[in-house]
């Protein structure tokens, strides 16, 4: 049955398979006839179904998109009997498509519903302390770009650009641009070129880490400087203490398993487990994890509007002002 749900943040992705799906779907002479394209709304649903349900124009297929849905967070019980009652109905000749940015809700009966007769995609972003996922994502996108690099460079551009495809694809068409046919780009190239504002993110943890408020500061003028969004800095030192912390509850365990160490830290490498182990040698567990929820708060302050650098900068203060601590607790 012709019908697909997308959901995820990772808006550039899920863009890119929408356009695929539709260009698949859509005969070019008669897309402006069969192409809607259904916004937020009331009676959104309602509208999107009554036009699945009619016969495309000329060739080709009809495609009907609802954006932005959200029955899959919130459905009354009229349209829960419209959608048992027209989904199954859906002719073969409409692609039926919803996106959201949210995941569904799997409580719920219209989610239940769609999961059983849809095509189901899931575009959540990798998490940031997933390099093993992260550097294999440079590679598949590396070579449909057409552009060869060295492991260095391909680990740099993980570290670099973290889970923003969107961003990765602009750089990597930078790159392919500047080297000629089968030259394979080292990292002094490649450093050269790219934007490492993640890198700058992963610097400031190691800043908060050893204390160094002024050096954190400077660090959070930079990255604002260059246009990188709190959100993301915010999820990037997330990443990077949550690896501390897991690595050095492991070691306390008397885990001394590298393989065992890296699979609860979720590391894709265990080689990085040698390297870990000596930047949290010197570091309180308790001090690590007290971290985690002071992160959360900054997240959710941002979220709900306050001023980004304030409330970024008092933040940082106060996470190097556990570190600084002398007394190890």
């Amino acid at each position: 049955m012709p019908i697909y749900l997308y959901f995820g943040e990772d808006e550039y992705s899920m863009m890119q398979a929408v356009n695929a799906l539709r260009e698949s779907v859509l005969d070019p002479t008669w897309a402006s006839f069969n192409y809607d394209k259904i916004s937020p709304a009331t009676d959104a649903v309602q509208t999107g179904l009554n036009q699945a349900m009619t016969p495309p124009f000329g060739s080709g297929s009809r495609f009907v998109w609802l954006v932005d849905t959200n029955i899959t967070q919130h459905c009354s019980q009229n349209l829960l009997e419209d959608l048992e009652r027209t989904l199954p109905q859906i002719p073969e000749t409409t692609v039926l498509l919803f996106t959201t940015s949210n995941k569904p809700d799997k409580r719920l009966k219209s989610t239940k519903l769609i999961q059983k007769v849809a095509q189901v995609r899931d575009f959540s972003p990798i998490p940031p302390w997933k390099t093993e996922l992260l550097e294999q994502q440079v590679k598949e996108m590396a070579q449909e770009v057409g552009v060869k690099l060295t492991p260095a460079g391909i680990t740099f551009l993980a570290e670099a650009l973290g889970n923003d495809r969107r961003q990765l694809h602009s750089e990597l068409t930078k790159l392919q641009l500047y080297a000629s046919q089968n030259t394979v780009l080292d990292l002094e190239v490649i450093t050269t070129l790219v934007g490492s504002q993640t890198q700058s993110s992963l610097k400031l943890a190691t800043a908060i880490r050893s204390g160094d408020t002024v050096k954190a500061l400077e660090l959070v003028a930079d990255l604002i400087a260059h246009n990188e969004h709190p959100l993301r800095i915010v999820a990037t030192l997330v990443g990077q203490f949550r690896t501390w912390f897991w690595v050095k509850l492991m070691i306390e365990r008397g885990e001394k398993d590298e393989k065992a160490i890296a699979q609860a830290a979720e590391i894709g490498n265990p080689k990085r487990v040698y390297f870990l182990r000596q930047e949290v040698k010197s570091l309180s567990l308790n001090k690590l994890q007290k971290t985690l929820p002071l992160l959360l708060e900054l997240e959710v302050s941002l979220k709900q509007g306050k001023e980004e650098i304030s409330t970024l900068q008092t933040k940082v203060i106060e996470l190097c002002q556990l570190f600084s601590q002398k007394r190890y607790v």
